[in-house]
């Protein structure tokens, strides 16, 4: 019979979890507090509601956009330290795709006119 290798869980001090907890509730917090006061400015007229929604929704594509921007150079960066090609061209490919998303609203304007 083959022994399984046990694979053990790094140990995470409770002060981390505690803290990691905290974080995360206070982000969550913060998204609910920013997106309820967003609406609540513009409670009378109905297109300033929707021009609100819309400028809310483009910040949270233009910040995916951005941390695949940067996931993008780290990709690139890797490949260039071993030499890599296929994880290169990938690496490119997410930093072009983190532009076009970054800049969405942007191309949309420039498209509509």
């Amino acid at each position: 019979m083959k022994k399984r290798k046990r694979k053990h869980k790094p140990y995470v001090p409770d002060r981390v979890r505690k803290g990691f907890s905290w974080y995360a509730a206070s982000i969550c917090a913060l998204a609910v507090v920013g997106g309820t006061a967003l609406t609540a400015q513009a409670a009378g007229d109905p297109l300033a509601v929707v021009n609100n929604l819309s400028t809310f929704i483009f910040g949270l594509i233009r910040a995916v956009g951005i941390i695949l921007l940067g996931w993008g150079i780290v990709q690139v960066g890797l490949s260039l330290q071993s030499h890599d090609p296929s994880q290169r061209s990938n690496g490119f490919l997410t930093l072009a795709g983190g532009i076009v998303i970054t800049f969405a609203k942007e191309i949309l304007d420039l498209i509509v006119g």
